[in-house]
C-alpha cells in the first residue's frame, strides 16, 4: 500500500510474521510526531515565500506509515508494498527515500525502510531496517489537447537479511498513470492508471503471483495550497503458495487511497496525510505520515 506526488516514492516490505520480540513502537511514534512538528513550523513560517533555487529539489521523502493487516493475507494494494501474515497484524513503518527531483518531468529516489510490528498474541517487534529501495518518476508525455500528461514510475525493493522473520524477496512495481488538468495551473484534474508488481523470491519453496491494481481518481487544490487527491479501482492477486503449509487464494477487490497534502507556491509538498483501504477480500487499512525534509526546494 503506497503512492507518488500524492502517490510519491513509499518504501515496502515484505514480512512473514512468525515470532515475538519488543515493542519500540512509542519510540517511533514520537519520531513521526517530532518531525511532523518541526515541518508543521517550516509551513507556519516559509508557507507563503517562495524559495526558488538553481539546484534541483534534494529531500529525504520521509514518512511514517501505519499499517493494519487481516489474518491470511498478501496484499498490495495501491503501491509497491507486499505485507505477507498468517494472522491478523499491525506493523508501524519509517520509509526514508532520498530523493532528487532532476528536472520538473524527472525524479530519482534511493532510501531504506524500517519497521516494527505485531501479531495477535505476541508482543511488538524490535524496530529494525527491513530493505531498501532505488526507482524514478517520469513524466513521458506532457498534456497537449486532447493527449493528457503520462507518467511512469518504477521501483525496485530488496529485502535486508534473511532470518525467521524476513522472507528475503525483491519486488519491481511499475505504475503508468494519465492525469487531464482542466486549467493551466494544474489545480484541478481527473487521473487514470495502472499498477503491475512483480515478486521474486530466492526461494523455489514460496510462489507469489503478479498483483494488478486498474484505478481512476482526481484531483483538486484549493488557493491556500491545499490539495486532495482521491483515486479507486479493482486490485487482482494471483495468490501465493509458501511450500505446502500456507496457501494464500487469488482475489479481485476493490481498492482506494484519499491524499491531504500541503503544498506551497513552487509545488512542493511540505506535509501530507493518506488513508488506503484495500480489500483482500477482508479489508486491510494503511495511515501514512508525509513529512519530507528538504536541503533544497525548488
Amino acid at each position: 500500500m503506497g503512492w507518488w506526488r500524492s502517490m510519491r516514492r513509499n518504501g515496502s516490505r515484505i514480512s512473514l510474521v512468525v515470532r515475538r520480540r519488543r515493542a519500540w513502537w512509542a519510540r517511533i511514534a514520537a519520531f513521526g510526531l517530532v518531525i511532523a512538528a518541526s515541518n508543521f513550523s517550516a509551513w507556519a513560517g516559509e508557507g507563503d515565500a517562495k524559495s526558488v533555487s538553481s539546484l534541483p529539489a534534494t529531500y529525504l521523502d520521509l514518512n511514517t506509515q501505519f499499517t493494519a493487516v487481516p489474518a491470511g493475507t498478501l496484499s498490495f494494494g495501491l503501491g509497491p508494498v507486499g505485507l505477507l501474515s498468517t494472522s491478523s497484524s499491525r506493523s508501524l513503518t519509517v520509509n526514508a527515500p532520498l530523493t532528487v527531483d532532476v528536472t520538473d518531468r524527472f525524479s530519482v529516489y534511493g532510501g531504506v525502510s524500517a519497521l516494527t510490528y505485531q501479531t495477535d498474541g505476541t508482543s511488538w517487534s524490535s524496530f529494525a531496517v527491513t530493505n531498501w529501495n532505488v526507482g524514478f518518476t517520469a513524466d513521458v508525455l506532457q498534456q497537449d489537447g486532447a493527449v493528457p500528461t503520462v507518467t511512469l514510475q518504477s521501483t525496485f525493493t530488496k529485502t535486508i537479511g534473511n532470518s525467521a522473520t524476513i522472507l528475503s524477496a525483491a519486488t519491481l512495481s511499475t505504475v503508468v498513470e494519465a492525469g487531464h488538468a482542466f486549467d493551466e495551473d494544474e489545480t484541478r484534474g481527473i487521473l487514470a492508471g495502472v499498477q503491475y508488481i512483480s515478486v521474486f523470491v530466492s526461494s523455489s519453496l514460496v510462489r507469489v503471483e503478479p498483483d494488478v491494481v486498474v484505478y481512476g481518481g482526481g484531483y483538486y487544490q484549493w488557493d491556500d495550497n491545499w490539495k486532495l487527491t482521491a483515486r479507486a479501482g479493482i486490485q487482482h492477486f494471483g495468490g501465493a503458495q509458501v511450500g505446502n503449509l500456507l496457501q494464500f487464494k487469488s482475489f479481485t477487490q476493490p481498492v482506494a487511497r484519499f491524499n491531504l497534502d500541503k503544498m506551497d507556491d513552487n509545488d512542493n509538498r511540505l506535509f501530507g496525510v493518506a488513508f488506503e483501504v484495500a480489500w483482500t477480500p477482508k479489508p486491510a487499512f494503511q495511515l501514512t505520515l508525509h513529512t519530507p525534509l528538504y536541503a533544497v526546494r525548488k
